[in-house]
């Protein structure tokens, strides 16, 4: 256990590290950094629109009262907080409404939240050190953001059973992201970057059993926070493991079941993994998306009127119905994981937006109805994008097989398609003017000399 004190020791980690430390925007594709423009536009919009949510109101309210000088701004409230709190508030305004990118390449990970939430924050510091204290530039929020869409997934890789054994990756490997983000950003060298890492990861924490609560919110809110702890002590020479990973008791040895640590580094340099970024048309679990699909589909090919439906039998991937398996949701919140409601709702109003996982929306006694007539049988046969739908209405039989559900790697969003979804979730909360500014500004993020531009605009 010595040994990994030692700096000039060789790790897994450190040569994680090492790579993402020596990173340069120059050399990131174009399809990476098409796919941290699209990511930032889709964050900046679901946070946004859950800017006034009760859960996230209770958070504000709590970080208010006890938290230090006002540093960094808390997205659509006029407000700012301290440099640690602001990052708790808008990671948990990120994920709140389940309508946030999810990363499934092996590892179902919704990235941004815990990743920009962060840089956020530090974006408003005095700037970036190098040679003297500079803004943040579009390039720079670029860059960090894809290291730590790079780290985050790649410590999932490496830890193959940690979802299955109950944690929630958002706040375990969201932990990872941020801190590799927030180290690329402020400008940790190798050393400090593994550090950083080693620190997260003794702060990682999240477990599935917090689903359809606001606690699970809170995972991304804690994730942010955690990253940008750990890059701030890693700076001033705070320490940690060198194999925070892949050591004897390190992370893929005790939040997994089996451990893979050589994945940590395997194709390293190849390409990046946010590349293969997915982004939700839905406002629930990403795993819901190829049945709300199906339903909507058969729905809108086959003109069916809800009120002549009798049954409706979907068989889906045997996720669904372990992770969304309740019946009467009792909030909107837990609604967000029920699939019968999510078809429910996805029949009746031919949607699956933040309106249709409302409190309101969970007790309403037509959704109530129509969900006790819903059927899900688990097909191992079936990939975790796909789903089969057959409904019954006036005695007729209606089939319909998705093969890759929408806003997933193999079936994307179109770009038009994430502006659209910006604009209805933000215009609410910041005006029609601005809500119109701020797609320009992302899009061509990399031309942006300092991002304090695009953080006033959202306040």
């Amino acid at each position: 256990m010595e040994q990994n004190l030692d700096v000039a020791t060789e790790t897994l980690t450190k040569t994680l590290c090492r790579h993402l430390a020596a990173a340069q925007f120059a050399d990131l594709s174009s399809e990476a950094l098409r796919q941290a423009r699209r990511g930032v536009l889709d964050w900046i919009g679901f946070a946004l629109a859950a800017a006034k949510h009760p859960t996230v109101a209770r958070m504000i309210a709590v970080l208010q009262e006890n938290g230090g000088r006002p540093q960094a701004t808390v997205l659509g409230n006029n407000l700012k907080l301290g440099r640690l709190d602001a990052p708790l508030a808008n990671g948990q305004m990120g994920h709140v409404l389940d309508f946030d990118d999810t990363h499934m390449g092996g590892v179902v990970l919704h990235a941004s939240s815990p990743i920009l939430a962060a840089l956020f924050s530090l974006a408003e510091r005095d700037g970036v050190q190098s040679v003297a204290p500079r803004p943040v530039a579009g390039t720079d929020l670029t860059l960090a953001y894809v290291i730590g869409f790079e780290a985050g997934v790649r410590c999932g890789l490496a830890a193959p059973g940690h979802h299955k054994g109950g944690w929630h990756l958002t706040g375990t490997l969201g932990s990872f992201a941020a801190a590799a983000a927030c180290g690329k950003l402020i400008g940790l060298d190798a050393q400090q970057l593994t550090y950083a890492m080693g620190i997260a990861g003794t702060q990682a924490a999240g477990m599935q059993q917090n689903r359809g609560t606001m606690c699970k919110s809170f995972h991304a809110g804690k994730a942010a926070q955690n990253g940008v702890l750990a890059a701030l002590l890693a700076e001033r020479g705070f320490d940690s493991t060198q194999e925070i990973i892949e050591g004897r008791c390190g992370f893929c040895r005790i939040y997994s079941d089996v451990a893979a640590p050589e994945r940590l580094t395997d194709g390293l340099g190849e390409g990046w993994l946010i590349e293969t970024n997915g982004h939700k048309p839905y406002a629930c679990g990403v795993v819901l998306h190829p049945l709300i699909d199906a339903v909507i589909a058969l729905r809108n090919r086959d003109r069916i009127e809800p009120a002549t439906v009798s049954e409706i039998a979907l068989r889906v991937h045997p996720l669904v119905p372990s992770i969304t398996d309740v019946i009467e949701p009792t909030s909107g919140l837990q609604s967000k994981f029920s699939a019968v409601h999510s078809a429910a709702v996805a029949l009746i109003d031919a949607a699956a937006g933040i309106a249709q996982y409302s409190d309101a929306k969970a007790f309403d006694p037509t959704v109530a109805a129509m969900r006790r007539r819903i059927t899900i049988v688990a097909d191992p046969m079936l990939g975790s994008d796909e789903a089969h739908a057959m409904i019954i209405a006036g005695g007729e039989r209606h089939e319909i097989h998705i093969a890759h559900a929408s806003g997933t790697a193999a079936n994307p969003m179109s770009d038009g398609a994430l502006t659209a979804k910006f604009m209805a979730n933000v215009t609410p909360v910041i005006g029609q003017a601005r809500a119109e500014q701020a797609p320009d500004l992302v899009w061509e993020l990399e031309r942006m000399d300092d991002v304090r531009v695009l953080i006033e605009l959202l306040r």
